[in-house]
């Protein structure tokens, strides 16, 4: 018997997946530049504290070990560099 997580069907779509990694970028960009250029009261800037962090870990994550497994094997797993290097050279 199959356990409901409530979660929703896997994504399998390899340009979905890639896509998802970018929003987890964009988000950590996002949340990360007011607390750069703008002042907040200290609540606010923990919430966006965590939520570039947790954004950040997110997107390292994808580089790392989703790209790695669902997206293409044969990318290296040496460093955001090798990764770089690897993505521009296949062009």
């Amino acid at each position: 018997m199959a356990v409901e997580t409530g979660m929703g069907p896997d994504l399998k779509s390899k340009r979905l997946i890639v896509f998802k990694g970018g929003l987890f970028l964009l988000l950590a960009i996002l949340s990360g530049a007011p607390l750069v250029f703008l002042e907040y009261t200290p609540p606010l800037r923990a919430l966006f504290l965590g939520l570039c962090l947790w954004a950040a870990c997110r997107f390292y994550y994808f580089l790392f070990y989703v790209l790695h497994t669902y997206v293409d094997p044969s990318l290296p797993q040496a460093g955001i560099l090798a990764l770089l290097k690897s993505l521009t050279s296949r062009k």
